[in-house]
Parts: C-alpha cells; sequence; structure tokens
C-alpha cells in the first residue's frame, strides 16, 4: 500500500522544544480518511504542524508526500505544501476579493502561469465541492458552511496526496458539519487523498465512523476504524 504519511520513533516538539509526543509511529494510506482526537494542549496540533514542516522533526523518521521531514530545507517547504490541502476551522479567506479571485491567488502563489489551466481548475474544484455558481459571490456574501466549502476548494487546487483538516466543523452548526465531513470523505474515496482529520465534536465520529488515533498520554493510540459509542 502506498503511505501519503509515514512517522517512525519519532518525538513531536512544540514551537518551544518541549516533547508533547514521545516516540510514536503513524502511518496513513493513500485515499484512507482517518480522525485524529485528544483534549485540548494533546499535541494534536503540533502534530499537523510537523506534517505540513511548520514544526521541525528532529529526532526518528518522517515522510509526507515523498518529503523527508527530517532532511527537507527551508527552501523546499513550499515544494511539500503544494503536496498537500490543509484546511482550519477560521476559514482565512482574502475579504477584499471574490471566490474565483482567492483560488486564482494560490494558484499563482504556487506556480501556476497558464490563465486558461488556471480558469479551469478553478471551474473543477469548485464543481467537486458543488460551489460552482458562487464563482463571483465575496466571501461576506457566504455563509459559514458555504465558506468551509470554498476553503476546502483551495485546499483541492493543486491535487494534494494528503489533505490536512484542523477541526474544519469548529465553527459550523451540526447539519453544516454533517456536509462538509461527507465532502471531505467522498473527496478520500473518488480522488485517492488522504485526508486527516482533527476533531472535538464526538457527534460526527459516531455518524461517520473512521479509523480514529487517540493522543493520550503523549503517546497515539490507533483504534483502527472503531467508532466511539
Amino acid at each position: 500500500m502506498q503511505h501519503s504519511v509515514r512517522l517512525s520513533n519519532t518525538d513531536i516538539r512544540q514551537s518551544d522544544n518541549r516533547v508533547v509526543l514521545e516516540n510514536i509511529s503513524l502511518t496513513i494510506g493513500a485515499g484512507e480518511f482517518t480522525y485524529l482526537i485528544g483534549k485540548t494542549g494533546s499535541g494534536k496540533t503540533s502534530l499537523l504542524k510537523t506534517l505540513y514542516a511548520a514544526l521541525p522533526l528532529t529526532n526518528g523518521n518522517g515522510e509526507v508526500a515523498g518529503f523527508d521531514l527530517k532532511t527537507i530545507s527551508r527552501n523546499n517547504v513550499h515544494l511539500l505544501r503544494r503536496k498537500l490541502g490543509i484546511v482550519f476551522q477560521d476559514f482565512n479567506l482574502l475579504t477584499d476579493r471574490n471566490v474565483e479571485e482567492n483560488l486564482l491567488f494560490v494558484l499563482r502563489a504556487t506556480g501556476w502561469t497558464d490563465t486558461a489551466e488556471m480558469e479551469t481548475r478553478v471551474q473543477e474544484v469548485l464543481q467537486g465541492v458543488n460551489m460552482p455558481e458562487k464563482r463571483h459571490a465575496m466571501p461576506y456574501e457566504l455563509s459559514g458552511g458555504e465558506q468551509q466549502r470554498i476553503v476546502i476548494a483551495r485546499a483541492l487546487l493543486n491535487r494534494p496526496e494528503l489533505l490536512i483538516a484542523d477541526e474544519p466543523t469548529g465553527n459550523l452548526d451540526p447539519e453544516t458539519s454533517d456536509d462538509v465531513l461527507v465532502l471531505m470523505r467522498n473527496l478520500a474515496k473518488e480522488h485517492n487523498t488522504a485526508v486527516l482529520c482533527a476533531t472535538h465534536d464526538y457527534r460526527i465520529l459516531q455518524n461517520f465512523p473512521a479509523r480514529i488515533i487517540r493522543i493520550r498520554n503523549g503517546k497515539l493510540i490507533d483504534d483502527e476504524g472503531v467508532a466511539i459509542k
């Protein structure tokens, strides 16, 4: 099986160099949907930041989307991130431009230059999140759920191998949260994109069972697809 994430015997450190997860191992296969759960301060966000190289990996071994996290240079981090999609609970859309311009901004920033190809890709990702009619809408004209769909579309622009979602439903009502979860699970299935979704929302774990990785006492516990009862 091809793996999008492979960590072995790794410590995860916070920005102050304090170890929050000790001697952990984790593999996530291509197209696999996985939840990451744990109490506030348990190390979820530090683990995610390590995966997208915002925090350095200093010991053990780690590979994400074919990049070695231990040896990657600062100059090549942007190449890793082109293979990742990242979704936060705060939408972080540029408020002074419409949906299409938000997406084109990301394409230009990640090296796209052909105007026709960029316009086609924008149409494709908006269609993928069922939002093609919102192409010219401003962010303030969209509901929270619609904004999160646009954020997911933005994360998919470069056809990522791994989608990292940090509390993606944290600012959404239950019905909208369900819609976003269904969307991400379908994307994993249809595009063979691995998804790692950190969440506090135990309701969605029950409604949409999948593999669960728990953080407890500085360790990872793999529940192997058993939903919380």
